[in-house]
């Protein structure tokens, strides 16, 4: 047969569980992957990606650009060069606070220089002028500027009038790497980014679940398969199916915002406020903490995917599945506000409660992760969130055959053995005779 879900109906009564759920997600992974919706999936997400990133590239040039503010000097030459030398002196020991000084030429030339007017008059991107001597310098600009720059332009001109020391002894240093105190708070950060980053994308790609049984109940598909094969396999082979399409997503995503990143790093760093490559390492090293992320991200996905499909099998039609699915979708985002906040809390009663709690346990252990070298507690975490998935499965197909088939276990079993006799029927009917 040509239509996957004769096949995969009509191979039904030869598959244990396990294997009608393999051909549920074969079937589901190859029709959502090379559907034209899914490519437009995975631009949706990139466009403001690209947009974000540009317009940080260009915010930044331009706020340098606007910050970029000079001191002018409208001294005599000789006082001019005294004062610029003098800056250059001092600004590798002080760095941003000694500012560029800039020679005004008029006022070398012209002896009758006002600088209030030269300021009133806009003419370069002075934010105060000097002018007087390095002995008795006037500075001359709005307050704020004034009370900003003074000072700053007081010691240079200190400095090149003889005041100041003209060299400066070198210091030693005795650097350590972090403390104790430091490092837990450094790898708090690290915990707070990818319970963000874990959070936002199982919401992101969850739905996906929802959508397509919602597609497959409007359209009867899912009566046909659920006819012929336990709908608990339905139910698991739909969840490692769009788990799949996920990763996909998620290579996707990652492969073009490797290459973004290199692109328009200085415009992405200026919108987050974080450069990545500087989070402290979590508690277990990067590679463990990467392959507990991907354990991690499957458990939420599957968890939050079971409860989806479970909402799915309570409602009659797709309006009510788009109904119910909201309560589900701000009870995550309650969630993982207590997975955040148990980080704050280690070893108490409410972390406790966050990591035993199904849909908040991957979000409370990678953050343990990230602050705790311990092992032993991730595997048991896992089994624990591996077991919630079986139940909420479950207790999804039992919804779905009583709501949606108006049958139990016994009348489903009927009707797939009724189906089944009039399937072979027709086949007979249809073989030619020999």
């Amino acid at each position: 047969m040509s239509n996957p879900d004769q096949a995969a109906i009509e191979a039904s009564p030869r598959l244990s569980k396990l294997q009608a759920a393999w051909v549920i997600a074969r079937r589901d992974f190859i029709a959502v992957l090379f559907s034209r919706a899914f490519l437009f999936f995975l631009l949706g997400p990139l466009f403001p990606i690209l947009v974000g990133g540009l317009a940080g590239s260009i915010g930044k040039q331009v706020t340098v650009q606007a910050i970029s503010v000079e001191v002018g000097v409208a001294m005599n030459a000789e006082d001019n060069a005294a004062m610029i030398e003098a800056g250059d002196a001092l600004r590798p020991q002080l760095g941003g606070a000694i500012p560029k000084l800039s020679r005004i030429v008029e006022a070398e030339t012209d002896t009758g220089f006002d600088a209030r007017a030269f300021l009133d008059a806009r003419r370069g991107n002075y934010a105060v002028i000097v002018t007087g001597t390095p002995a008795a310098p006037e500075i001359v600009g709005t307050e704020g500027q004034v009370k900003r720059w003074k000072g700053p332009v007081e010691l240079i001109a200190a400095t090149a009038s003889g005041a100041a020391p003209s060299s400066y002894p070198e210091s030693s240093s005795a650097l350590v790497a972090s403390s104790a105190a430091s490092e837990r708070s450094n790898r708090v950060r690290t915990a707070q980014a990818a319970q963000m980053l874990l959070f936002l994308l199982s919401m992101l790609l969850a739905g996906m679940v929802l959508s397509n049984l919602a597609e497959e109940k409007g359209n009867k598909i899912i009566e046909i398969l659920a006819a012929a094969i336990p709908m608990d396999s339905v139910f698991m082979g739909k969840l490692f199916a769009m788990l799949g399409v996920s990763f996909v997503g998620i290579f996707v995503w990652g492969a073009f915002g490797w290459g973004f990143w290199a692109v328009a790093e200085d415009g992405i760093v200026t919108i987050t406020q974080t450069d990545f490559r500087n989070l402290p390492g979590p508690a277990v090293g990067w590679p463990i903490f990467l392959a507990l992320g991907v354990l991690y991200f499957s458990m939420a996905y599957l968890l939050l995917g079971a409860l989806f499909l479970t909402v799915g099998a309570m409602a009659s039609t797709v309006r009510e599945v788009q109904t119910l699915s909201m309560p589900v979708t701000m009870m995550q985002l309650m969630v993982f506000f207590l997975a955040a906040y148990a980080i704050a809390l280690p070893g108490s009663a409410l972390e406790t409660f966050a990591i035993a709690f199904p849909l908040s346990s991957p979000f409370a252990m990678l953050a343990r992760a990230a602050l705790e070298e311990s092992l032993w507690t991730h595997a048991i975490a896992l089994g624990w969130q591996a077991v919630w998935v079986f139940v909420l499965v479950k207790g999804g197909s039992m919804l779905f055959r009583k709501r949606v088939m108006k049958s139990g276990g016994a009348g489903h079993e009927k009707r797939r053995r009724r189906w089944l006799g009039r399937r072979k029927t027709q086949q007979a009917l249809t073989e030619p005779a020999e």
